[in-house]
């Protein structure tokens, strides 16, 4: 389903608002073991459900969040890439990071990529903000490589203070400053 209702787009992505038509897929991604390697647990519906309506409210309060994101050319909900800011005190923190959950069936087609340069760009462009970070468990080489792939420097390592003791506590931490755009 085609929206005209992107904040902005990409090459082949669609960044906007959740819709209701949205959370049965955004529900079955979250209790995908492959979608959910690298966090904790899988997530039960009323906590996704929870989730999608504080995105939806953020990005009406401020204009961001994790956005839901389609694919242009089918219109198909493929998952979020987006900027928030953590929930969590770091010495980092407070600060923006960026982010991405795809569904598996669009893993592989550097879609995290696109879409990781795009929300950049919004940050940088539109937000004005000076610095965007982002983290991950050191152990998710495939995020960690999105990362590096749009051009961020790796800072250090920290144990996230969400998961105490935890087999994913140990994160590694990249970042990246405001970027001169080509219009070419």
């Amino acid at each position: 389903m085609q929206h005209n209702n992107y904040i902005f787009t990409s090459e082949r992505l669609g960044f906007r608002q959740w819709q209701d038509s949205d959370v049965p897929r955004f529900v079955a991604m979250n209790q995908d073991a492959r979608v959910m390697k690298f966090f904790p647990n899988l997530l039960p519906e009323n906590e996704t459900r929870e989730m999608v309506e504080r995105m939806k409210a953020l990005i009406d309060q401020r204009g961001y969040s994790w956005f839901a994101v389609d694919e242009l050319s089918s219109g198909q909900f493929i998952g979020f890439i987006g900027l928030n800011h953590p929930r969590f005190e770091s010495f980092f923190t407070p600060c923006l990071e960026i982010g991405w959950r795809l569904h598996p069936d669009f893993w592989h087609k550097g879609y995290a990529t696109e879409g990781g340069n795009a929300c950049l760009d919004f940050a940088f462009n539109t937000l004005k903000v000076e610095k965007v970070y982002a983290f991950t468990a050191d152990t998710n080489q495939p995020s960690e490589q999105v990362m590096v792939r749009l051009g961020m420097t790796k800072v250090g390592e920290f144990l996230h203070p969400l998961l105490p003791n935890h087999p994913l506590s140990n994160h590694v931490l990249y970042v990246t400053s405001k970027r001169v755009v080509s219009n070419s």
